[in-house]
């Protein structure tokens, strides 16, 4: 390291004319005068080395020859013949034994019980010494003795007997138990395997499907064979699949467009772009991929995300949508007569198209008209509404208006003012 000296001399000039290390020359009366700092602790600053903590393991002290010494002046007190000899030797071992032996077991509940697990086994033990102590307080077993003299042992057999038979009673209860374990044990075994299996089923019919669309001759090129074939493995997969595994098809058809009507080329059946990189829609005339149909009716998806589905014109009669993820979700033209949406979160859920003065129910005969509504709905007769979240203002008029008595009725805060258009 290079020190530079007129860097020394302009330091130690300060030095001198500033004794008190603030840049002031103290006056009569100021404070007294701080003491020089020295030269070498300016150039060479002393380094306070990091507080350095050393942790010693303390080797663990052995009983095991007091433990044998105690035993052998018990022997000896014992072959002597002298008690006293023999009972200290005892308590000795005894306690140098508990002091060796203890240790141990705290490690071993400490690795193999969690804390929750210890208090359980102390409540169980407390609750058994309880039960102890209360039966002597209450007279228990001074009755029991009471019984067992005045009790007749010869018309019951001996008490051999009745230990044997208490110690089958013990066994076979045991074999239940283990029988049950094993069984639980099966059964989770059974279930994880299960959902492997699901997920590998769902897995081949998404490359299925993906394979049919994005062939040189797909789907999307609107050849009817194919349609069919895909809305066949759809209506399979879902009927054998559970609630989760219904909801990821139904993600994944919607968020992929085969469940969106395409507006698609009147001769060649190719669908159109919309010019901003997707396909056009035509929701009164364009045509699906895949058809939902009536495989929804009665299905559960309890708890389940259906955020931004395409379900129009599926049949979801008595369908449970409780406490359901419906985000979005688009129910014009489906059928939702004696569904469950009990807790279901509605927010921006669409149910018809235009205004909420003009729209009502699909019919069977006449055609959706989606600029003003008419007949663009979903049928919402007997529908169960407790407890749903986030609905909008329009949601509720069409519910009350649509829904019948038994709707309206269960509606959070009431259809106060709204008419019943179906009772009409």
């Amino acid at each position: 390291m290079t020190i530079d000296r007129g860097q020394l001399t302009n330091n130690n000039d300060s030095i001198k004319s500033n004794p008190n290390g603030t840049g002031n020359v103290n006056e009569p009366g100021d404070s007294p005068i701080s003491p020089p700092i020295s030269l070498s602790k300016i150039i060479f600053p002393q380094k306070i080395p990091p507080k350095q903590v050393t942790y010693v393991k303390r080797e663990k002290t052995s009983y095991s020859g007091k433990i044998l010494l105690s035993l052998l002046v018990a022997a000896l007190g014992l072959w002597l013949h002298i008690s006293w000899l023999g009972l200290t030797g005892s308590v000795l071992a005894c306690c140098f034994s508990l002091i060796e032996i203890i240790p141990s077991i705290q490690q071993w509940i400490r690795h193999f019980l969690t804390p929750q697990e210890r208090q359980t086994v102390i409540s169980f033990i407390g609750l058994v010494v309880a039960m102890a102590l209360l039966g002597n307080y209450l007279g228990i077993y001074g009755r029991v003795s009471f019984w067992l003299t005045q009790f007749k042992y010869d018309e019951f057999g001996s008490w051999a007997e009745w230990v044997g038979a208490l110690g089958q009673i013990m066994i076979a209860m045991l074999a239940v138990y283990v029988a049950w374990q094993q069984y639980v044990i099966s059964k989770d075994l059974t279930i994880q395997q299960n959902r492997i299996t699901q997920q590998q089923t769902i897995d081949a019919y998404f490359q299925g499907v993906s394979d049919l669309i994005l062939g040189p001759d797909g789907l999307l090129e609107d050849w009817p064979q194919e349609r069919v074939i895909a809305e066949g493995r759809t209506a399979a997969i879902l009927t054998s699949v559970d609630s989760a595994g219904k909801a990821k098809i139904l993600r994944f058809l919607s968020r992929s467009r085969l469940l969106t009507p395409l507006k698609r080329d009147s001769h060649l059946g190719r669908p159109i772009l919309d010019g901003t990189g997707g396909y056009a829609e035509d929701r009164a005339y364009g045509t699906r991929v895949i058809s939902l149909g009536v495989v929804l009716a009665g299905a559960n998806f309890q708890e389940e995300d259906l955020r931004w589905t395409d379900l129009t014109e599926a049949n979801m009669v008595r369908a449970n949508l409780s406490r359901c993820d419906l985000v979005k979700a688009n129910f014009s033209l489906t059928i939702l007569s004696e569904a469950n949406l009990s807790g279901a979160d509605l927010k921006g859920t669409r149910l018809f198209y235009g205004s909420v003065e003009n729209a009502t129910p699909r019919s069977r005969t006449m055609p959706p008209n989606y600029e003003t509504g008419e007949h663009t709905g979903a049928v919402v007769e007997r529908v169960n509404l407790t407890g749903v979240r986030r609905i909008s203002e329009e949601q509720r008029y069409y519910f009350c208006s649509w829904g019948g008595e038994w709707t309206r009725a269960s509606i959070p805060g009431g259809c106060e003012g709204i008419p019943n258009k179906l009772g009409r």
